[in-house]
């Protein structure tokens, strides 16, 4: 990973936690297209914490002349706070739905703490250090939140109805 430019960190870092919250928005509609609400819930709070987190980057760049980054120039494939669709199912309960996002702040703690490591800029290694400090408080409070909440059964993503072929 080569050492960011201040304003490039931040377009990063606003980029990656608008992304997060438009996924979890998608995941929350989806989970309310199949009648899901616990879950979709779940994800509609994960959307705003994404968007808070978002708003405070923003704020933390306004003194910062920031320029809209192009697709080809993101420092990765997949934001760092976006899951990929391994593990999601319209059946998914709220367990499964904080452990996806529990594993999405640890990705984003690992990639502030990472950016902070190798930057050559001093605003950057402590606002990366910052970042990741904020993303390990969600990772520890979605491990107290996953504490409490009931585990599923082990045949929670049995479908009793299949989609049928034509």
């Amino acid at each position: 990973m080569m050492s960011y430019s201040l304003p490039e960190f931040l377009a990063h870092a606003i980029a990656l936690e608008r992304e997060a919250e438009e996924r979890y928005v998608e995941l929350a509609d989806m989970m309310e297209a199949h009648n899901n609400l616990d879950t979709a819930r779940i994800f509609r709070d994960m959307a705003r914490f994404s968007k808070l987190h978002g708003d405070e980057v923003t704020e933390r760049a306004k003194t910062v002349e920031l320029r809209k980054l192009n697709s080809w120039e993101f420092r990765w494939r997949l934001p760092p706070e976006v899951g990929d669709d391994e593990g999601l199912h319209y059946l998914m309960t709220a367990y499964h739905a904080l452990k996806y996002a529990r594993d999405n702040e640890i990705r984003g703690m690992d990639y502030y703490r990472t950016v902070a490591e190798k930057s050559e800029d001093s605003e950057v290694r402590r606002l990366g250090n910052d970042f990741a400090d904020e993303e390990k408080q969600h990772v520890e409070a979605l491990e107290r939140w996953i504490a409490v909440t009931p585990r599923p059964s082990g045949s929670w993503a049995e479908d009793p109805d299949p989609a049928q072929a034509l």
